[in-house]
């Protein structure tokens, strides 16, 4: 029988708050974290707006002279880590660092470092480019640094699959302890890619919302006026333990992890299959994993980014596998954007917040649902409570990429 896995902790940041208790709080009077860019001036871009983390010191977790020695993203996950690390209160030992390991993601890494090394290359010559510029872009520091931090010796991996990241991260993580590979993995995901580059290079595709006059607004999933997404930054960790191994320090579990799944469209670089396929098997595979009957969710935090074709065809996909079960599904990205690869571990955290005080995050924006989602329960615009004993959390990513997690509210 294979081992059951439980979380511990947590740390959240994106664009609606800075910790945990910051970003609930947001989510539940339905805060919106997006406005106006301010990291660079995005004047001449069509997409002027996005979800920024905003009065966040990376100093409080990271010594000034080690600063540029890593991206952004590395920032927010060691922020994230130490919120998640505290609040599990796992002490790290000599006698247990070995099974203790981190699976921590990026879509993109430091983009904010490729760009700004770029700019020294092309003003001063090769001469200019700091010798840490690799280690402080690529996808994998984020964990490297996370382990170095901690001094935990276990499987130290990264994932990078697009805006599936770090739930392929945490279902992963879910597997390696399960099978005994490691006890406890610190697992998510994190991002920074509002910089000229990234708002520049999804503009070019036509995916963001340039509702700039109204930034507040410009997120809405499922809502017919919606007109593409808005990027988020910031991270979401989990602290995933095995069950007894938590039990045996007295940990205060947060809920357990029962299932995930995985899937591939096989179909297009960006879109989503058009016959829902790869969401309606990803959210298949979690539920025989878990052993779950679809009417056994109570809620679902969908991936749900607020574009025209990726929201409705997850909508259908949950419509056909659910029945005539109406589940309760919101899309907290209405508040605090698109994480990309952080999206997946800073949604499961919501989700796991969800089970764990009864309540459901809403869908901000929705005035006026989509005739293809008529009937289905979008939890619009006000938080509410519920009686939940599952939840699943989806994430889809370009190249047809598909992850789903399905937590269970915690009872001994």
């Amino acid at each position: 029988m294979s081992r059951r896995v439980v979380v511990t902790g947590m740390g959240l940041i994106c664009g609606v708050g800075n910790t945990v208790d910051e970003v609930w709080a947001g989510l539940m009077a339905g805060k919106s974290g997006v406005a106006p860019i301010t990291g660079f001036d995005a004047t001449l871009f069509a997409c002027q707006i996005a979800a920024e983390v905003k009065n966040f010191d990376p100093l409080k977790f990271v010594e000034k002279k080690e600063l540029k020695k890593m991206g952004r993203f590395i920032h927010f996950a060691l922020a994230t880590s130490t919120e998640a690390m505290a609040m599990s209160g796992l002490q790290v030992t000599p006698e247990n660092c070995e099974n203790i390991g981190v699976y921590i993601g990026s879509g993109i890494g430091g983009f904010d470092v490729i760009e700004r090394e770029h700019t020294a290359l092309m003003e001063g010559g090769p001469r200019k480019i700091s010798p840490f510029f690799i280690p402080a872009a690529i996808v994998n520091l984020a964990a490297g640094q996370v382990s170095i931090r901690f001094g935990v010796k276990g499987p130290n991996m990264a994932s990078a699959t697009a805006c599936t990241t770090s739930a392929h991260a945490i279902g992963d993580s879910f597997k390696i302890i399960q099978r005994g590979d490691a006890d406890v993995m610190i697992a998510g995901g994190a991002e920074a890619a509002i910089t000229p580059m990234g708002i520049g290079g999804f503009a070019a595709m036509r995916a963001l919302s340039t509702r700039n006059a109204e930034p507040e607004r410009a997120s809405r999933p499922w809502d017919k006026d919606r007109d593409g997404f808005v990027v988020g930054e910031g991270s979401g960790i989990l602290i995933l333990e095995e069950l007894e191994h938590a039990k045996a320090r007295g940990a205060n579990i947060l809920a357990e992890v029962v299932g995930y799944g995985m899937s591939g469209d096989a179909y297009h670089i960006t879109s989503p299959a058009p016959d829902h396929d790869g969401a309606f098997r990803v959210m298949r595979n979690a539920l025989r994993d878990a052993k779950l009957q679809p009417s056994q969710i109570g809620y679902v935090n969908a991936h749900g980014t607020s574009t025209p074709i990726g929201d409705d065809l997850e909508a259908i996909a949950i419509r056909n596998l659910f029945g005539e079960h109406v589940v309760p599904v919101s899309s907290t990205k209405s508040m605090t954007g698109h994480l990309l690869g952080g999206a997946g571990g800073l949604e499961a955290g919501i989700t796991v917040l969800a089970l764990r005080n009864q309540m459901l995050p809403p869908t901000i924006n929705l005035e006026n649902q989509d005739e293809a989602t008529k009937g289905m329960d979008f939890v619009p615009n006000k938080a509410r409570a519920a009686k939940l004993d599952y939840a699943l959390s989806n994430s889809f990513g370009f190249g047809g990429t598909n992850g789903s997690l399905i937590f269970k509210r915690w009872s001994e």
